[in-house]
């Protein structure tokens, strides 16, 4: 599944060439998560602005020409599901069996593929309003938001008695550690997975969200983790499981200690982890 640095690494390889594009016309493919929710013609002759990211959806705003200038006009939500990604070229390729979404412009078609059509695109009126709000409405806060700190973990968790791990991806707090992140983060925490998340004190959320913003930061920079089939909008894979820790070695030599590296199942999610490395 796309998780947070794969949709970053998404949204900065097609946003700036985009970016103050006409829309022409928006194609819909065989149905997806939810129905766009807007007349698809509508949207025809709409500029598209500056493409934001929110936890693992990205908002392409849409502004309409005026005299005046330009009048808001909504914008789509786009999630990849489970296997979707999105790509941007210049001309129109055929269209696949998998290809659920044409956003054409005059720069270029930004497309949509997703074979299990777990994915969605929907319009709203805005970011605070409609669809996008009540699909954003459980998300917590980014895990580069600099008025983030370890505190705020620390009171958010106080008395869970679930295992730190599952309650870091439920993405309630803080959003974007993804099962391979996760793995990796509470590795270089230096925390056990299995160890309740009311437990940790305020020194160790400290520890972990400065791991949870090093680790999805290195994954953004090298593209992301392409573990079966993603790819940004050049059509480039990621290479962050190249470089794992824990993450996909289990019975292979922790890097820091030569413990072999153990997995468990959290949370219907594999787990896997140095139980030397990482203290309860």
């Amino acid at each position: 599944m796309p998780e947070l640095p794969e949709v970053e690494v998404t949204r900065q390889s097609f946003a700036d060439r985009i970016l103050g594009a006409r829309v022409a016309a928006l194609r819909l493919g065989k149905p997806l998560r939810w129905p766009l929710g807007a007349d698809p013609a509508g949207l025809a002759g709409t500029l598209v602005g500056a493409v934001q990211r929110r936890g693992k959806y990205l908002w392409l705003p849409l502004a309409r020409q005026e005299r005046a200038g330009t009048e808001p006009a909504g914008g789509l939500l786009i999630h990849l599901g489970m296997s979707g990604s999105l790509s941007f070229s210049s001309a129109s390729a055929a269209v696949g069996v998998h290809d659920h979404m044409d956003l054409i412009t005059d720069r270029g078609v930004l497309r949509l593929t997703d074979p299990r059509r777990f994915g969605a695109v929907v319009w709203s009126p805005s970011l605070d309003a409609g669809m996008a709000a009540r699909l954003l409405a459980g998300l917590g806060r980014e895990p580069f938001d600099d008025t983030l700190t370890g505190a705020d973990l620390h009171a958010a968790w106080r008395g869970r008695r679930a295992a730190v791990k599952p309650v870091l991806m439920a993405g309630d707090v803080v959003v974007g550690a993804g099962n391979i992140y996760a793995c990796e983060a509470l590795f270089m925490a230096g925390i056990d997975p299995r160890l309740p998340a009311g437990r940790l004190s305020r020194p160790r959320c400290d520890r972990l969200l400065d791991a949870v913003r090093a680790v999805l930061r290195r994954a953004v920079e090298v593209g992301g983790s392409s573990l079966r089939d993603f790819k940004d909008a050049h059509g480039d894979p990621g290479a962050f499981q190249l470089e794992t820790r824990v993450y996909g070695r289990e019975g292979q030599p922790c890097r820091v200690c030569g413990s072999p590296v153990r997995r468990i199942v959290q949370a219907q999610r594999s787990t896997f982890f140095c139980a030397v490395c990482q203290k309860r």
